[in-house]
């Protein structure tokens, strides 16, 4: 699919303003700039940014109440999907705050260029956030290609005394991920394809009690 298809089947989807995709548009420029020395993004998805990347990312805006004014993006990377739903966030005028946890130095800065060139409402936390004495505030969780489901589940369990609930992005493996977790795990989800891929799910969970 080409680029302006991508941004089109885009709009349709998000419904965003012509702003907004201007402020995606700078995003996308800096993002392929900083990949050459970052590795953000696998070479085989520049093509396919609008679709593979920015999408993907905002299809979980709706699951964000509008009395959840706090979330936190799992080893955010190249900021999918924090950035992006940051940046939908000024376009539907909704007040929300998306701490960015990267452990990276480098990605990190990346990550406040972008938020500095945008003037976003958005933090970056440059911290391994399986450090011993790090802790979580009360929020909305966010994981994208972080970690294996198992490992998330304890992080957050671990590190965080409460939460509004957890969305994680599956590939293929995410009903055998499921399966094996709840074998530990007592969790109450709900699961959506993604609008993306065939073989992805979307999880979001609002209960979580270890067995």
């Amino acid at each position: 699919m080409d680029r302006n298809r991508q941004i089109d089947t885009f709009c349709r989807y998000t419904q965003v303003s012509r702003e907004t995709i201007l402020s995606l548009e700078k995003y996308e420029e800096i993002l392929i700039k900083s990949n050459k020395k970052l590795n953000l993004i696998g070479k085989s998805t520049i093509e396919e940014i609008w679709i593979r990347h920015f999408l993907d990312s905002a299809q979980v805006f709706d699951f964000i109440n509008k009395n959840e004014h706090l979330v936190f993006d799992l080893g955010s990377g190249a900021g999918f999907p924090g950035l992006v739903l940051s940046i939908l966030s000024l376009d539907k005028k909704i007040h929300l705050k998306v701490k960015l946890l990267e452990k990276s130095p480098k990605k990190s800065k990346f990550l406040k260029e972008v938020i500095h060139l945008l003037k976003l409402n958005a933090e970056v936390i440059c911290q391994n956030i399986e450090e011993k004495d790090f802790k979580f505030e009360e929020g909305v969780f966010i994981a994208r290609a972080f970690k294996p489901l198992a490992e998330i589940l304890e992080l957050i369990h671990s590190k965080a005394k409460n939460f509004k609930k957890i969305i994680i992005f599956l590939g293929k493996t995410g009903d055998k991920e499921l399966l094996r977790a709840s074998k530990n795990w007592d969790i109450k989800y709900k699961q959506r394809m993604s609008i993306t891929s065939n073989d992805s799910l979307i999880i979001e969970i609002n209960k979580l009690i270890k067995k």
